[in-house]
């Protein structure tokens, strides 16, 4: 890489200083100051006179010195040149900028792994409008991720380092979904030291994998191959529940979703009922369930259904309507969004059309 040439050539710029310094020291017995100062008049070719007049020994020397530092000054400047010209400066100062906006993040979800599972994950979060950050250690990967200007990281994800740069602390979740088991489960747990109240979802390929997984501290663990067989046995024996669900993730035109609102102590949906709270008048929006603090779930709930706190509301919609019911809901799940949109410019132009 360009770096590691700029750094073999400011080495070499070095060597040679320290070479003709002594050089001039051990042949025309100046003292250092005089032998550096001379050395690098010589090496930039500046036109001043010699420090002190030169013995023939001296200038042989100086003949091999003005060669050698001519030759690694030149090559010197063609690979700053190349570094500006092939934007590697641009990839700097766009990686500068984006490290502090990773840094401003806060309740936000970090997807570990840019694996065939994680690019899945990357358009649900666009879609749904979520703050979100990738990890990933493939460079070619990270390159598809800044082309798409979604938020990145490059490293091992197994590093504790690596998911603090992630603003890990400050996370609302944490997906792991790298191609090996174990590496997921070192991800879990680096990730569960690292933030107690962190939600972790994690993907697993091995039944035992999930149980580890979770006594590690997984909140989730979800497996793609059974997940996968049983969309196969759904597809053959209700095809029309299938192909319903397909249109709601798949479509183009219109993003419906099921999402979850949340009825906190402050909740102004807190004490009324399901009628009077407007969730029921909502054009695109349905309530599909309520579940309760101790996890049960009711379905089609009745209209004098008075809602009570720690509810979730499970509601399936237009993801728009969705997430302004939300911020209704919730004053500071509005300012989260925004910046939602903020950390996120373009990404469906840059990600979703190439991938259509």
């Amino acid at each position: 890489m360009i770096h590691n040439r700029l750094l073999g050539v400011l080495s070499a710029f070095v060597i040679v200083i320290c070479v003709g310094t002594l050089g001039y020291f051990l042949i025309e017995g100046w003292n250092l100051f005089d032998s550096l100062y001379m050395t690098v008049i010589t090496i930039a070719s500046v036109g001043f006179g010699e420090v002190h007049p030169l013995n023939f020994e001296g200038r042989v020397f100086t003949i091999f010195l003005i060669l050698c530092g001519s030759a690694t000054l030149m090559y010197g400047l063609s690979i700053l040149t190349a570094f500006i010209v092939e934007g590697e400066l641009t990839d700097v100062l766009r990686r500068r900028k984006m490290n502090k906006s990773i840094a401003k993040l806060e309740n936000h979800y970090i997807l570990c792994g840019m694996s065939a599972t994680g690019k899945y994950v990357i358009e649900e979060m666009v879609k749904t409008g979520r703050s979100f950050v990738v990890i990933d250690s493939d460079p070619h990967k990270i390159k598809e991720l800044n082309d798409a200007n979604i938020l990145n990281i490059e490293g091992d994800a197994t590093h504790d380092a690596v998911l603090e740069s992630a603003n890990i602390h400050k996370a609302e979740g944490l997906m792991s979904a790298l191609h090996a088991d174990s590496d997921n489960l070192f991800v879990v747990v680096s990730a569960r030291g690292l933030n107690q109240e962190l939600k972790i979802v994690a993907k697993a390929i091995d039944e035992e994998s999930e149980r580890k997984l979770r006594q590690v501290g997984a909140d989730y663990v979800v497996m793609p191959n059974f997940i996968g067989g049983m969309r196969m046995a759904s597809q053959m024996i209700r095809p029309s529940v299938v192909s319903f669900l397909d249109v709601m993730l798949r479509s183009k035109d219109t993003t419906i979703r099921v999402e979850e609102i949340h009825v906190s102590a402050d909740s102004p949906l807190l004490n009324i009922s399901l009628a009077d709270s407007g969730l029921l008048d909502v054009e695109g929006v349905t309530v599909v369930a309520l579940s309760n603090e101790a996890g049960s779930y009711e379905f089609n709930p009745p209209r004098s259904r008075v809602l009570e706190g720690k509810d979730i509301i499970i509601v399936m919609g237009v993801v728009d309507r969705i997430l302004v019911l939300q911020q209704k809901n919730n004053a500071a799940v509005l300012g989260r969004e925004t910046k939602v949109v903020q950390c996120v410019p373009e990404v469906a132009s840059g990600w979703f059309h190439r991938r259509a």
